[in-house]
């Protein structure tokens, strides 16, 4: 199915989402986008248009697409687009939760009567606490699943994107493909090894009788090959829910974004996925493309599910992104990269205003920002209770997050004091022995 829709009008014909913020007890400081985020002139509202494809082995792929929800119900101008995709794993329970919940928590982190400019510089946080209360309130049901979640809010230009887990974002655009999200996958991530290191858990492969490792990094206790994800409570506190986020501004000639679970990442590259659909208009036919491609290169080995948004400027033709004559140095440095992630961050077909490692965040936020009691974002990242000012509040263990003051500028998920005496102490404990890693492997994708 391909739908196409001016983001700031309801969709005609598709039901009304309804979901807005709760009311904050304690109003924000106002909130301005730093001078270089206005680089780009304002234009037109893009065309958007999405579709989606799917071939199901375990029936734990979720994909969501809501094109009509509104910041303030009735008023057509607080319009956004929001796109899922969610990959479960011990069950589909918890991707099925998130599918229901995670936009509604994550909305109700935002402060009422926000301006869009305030709205959009607000996003990123609100996505860290909407993350972390879908988790906190999924395992106070009891239950062990666990699924990545990729969740992109979509206003105008502005593409805002938060991911626990590996199922990956892209943008292409100008022949360039670009990942988004970064893989919460031990293989291949050395910070989040440390993070888990540093908190008391053990990263290894399972090891065979004589000792032979085989398999993916994982975690123990429990086995889980990812390092961040909503849900998985058998695990401990190691895995947790605190989100990657970037925020981009498109250049008006637009782009589109391939978001998919990691049966499509395990098979093709963020590039080959990009070009097996380009020059296909229609997204509904580059998403099957995707899958197809996925499917051809190593069979239907898991669930594959994709989802293809075109953002394209109003008046013009649907959406093909083409490839891009590159000159011959920038072939090179895209061949010879290993982190495609991040070549794209200086081009000209889209503008950074935030990533989880900008150094721009204590700007953005103000010298004055501080920790209030009642404030939804303030919750410990670890054991998830609520936290009060001036309550010895350092922030949790990772990329860009470092110890801080309560009434300093906010930094990143928080660290109760208790749960961060617990990771400094466990941190330089010796370990007196190396779990069973033949036993208790979490089943997972």
């Amino acid at each position: 199915m391909s739908v196409t829709v001016h983001p700031a009008q309801p969709a005609m014909g598709l039901p009304q989402n309804g979901i807005v913020g709760d009311k904050l007890a304690q109003q924000m400081l106002p909130l301005n986008l730093i001078s270089s985020e206005l680089e780009f002139k304002e234009e037109d509202t893009p065309l958007l248009s999405y579709g989606q494809h799917m071939q199901y082995m375990k029936e734990e792929d979720f994909a969501v697409a809501k094109t009509d929800c509104e910041r303030v119900p009735g008023d057509p101008s607080t319009a956004f687009a929001a796109f899922m995709i969610l990959d479960g794993h011990n069950g589909p329970a918890a991707a099925i939760y998130s599918k229901e919940n995670l936009l509604k928590d994550v909305m109700s982190c935002i402060p009422p009567d926000l301006t869009r400019e305030e709205w959009l510089n607000f996003l990123p946080r609100a996505m860290v606490a909407g993350f972390v209360k879908t988790d906190k309130d999924w395992q106070q049901l009891g239950q062990t699943s666990g699924t990545t979640a990729t969740l992109v809010i979509v206003d105008g230009w502005t593409v805002t994107v938060a991911c626990v887990g590996d199922s990956r974002c892209v943008l292409d655009a100008q022949g360039i493909a670009t990942a988004l999200t970064i893989d919460h996958r031990l293989d291949g991530n050395d910070e989040e090894q440390e993070r888990i290191k540093a908190s008391g858990g053990e990263v290894a492969r399972i090891r065979l009788a004589g000792g032979v490792e085989v398999g993916p990094l994982r975690v123990w206790p429990g086995g889980l090959c990812l390092s961040r994800s909503i849900g998985d409570m058998d695990v401990g506190d190691y895995i947790v829910a605190v989100p990657h986020v970037k925020q981009i501004k498109l250049a008006p000639a637009g782009g589109r974004l391939i978001i998919a679970s990691d049966g499509v990442w395990d098979a093709v590259s963020t590039r080959r996925a990009a070009r097996c659909c380009r020059g296909v208009q229609r997204p509904e036919i580059a998403a099957k493309y995707v899958v197809k491609e996925a499917i051809r290169s190593r069979g239907l080995r898991d669930d594959t599910t994709c989802l293809v948004v075109d953002l394209a400027p109003r008046g013009s033709e649907p959406f093909a992104p083409a490839m891009k004559k590159s000159s011959s140095f920038m072939k090179l440095l895209r061949c010879s990269s290993a982190k495609e992630a991040h070549i794209a961050d200086d081009l000209n077909f889209m503008e950074q205003l935030f990533d989880e490692n900008s150094h721009e965040l204590a700007e953005r936020l103000g010298p004055e920002a501080s920790v209030h009691a009642g404030n939804r974002l303030f919750v410990c990242a670890m054991c998830h209770t609520s936290l009060e000012a001036d309550s010895g509040i350092s922030v949790h263990a990772g990329s860009f997050f470092s110890q801080i003051a309560a009434g300093k500028a906010w930094q990143g998920p928080f660290l109760c004091a208790n749960c961060k005496t617990k990771q400094d102490a466990q941190q330089v404990a010796e370990k007196d022995g190396k779990p069973d890693l033949e036993k208790n492997v979490k089943q997972q994708n």
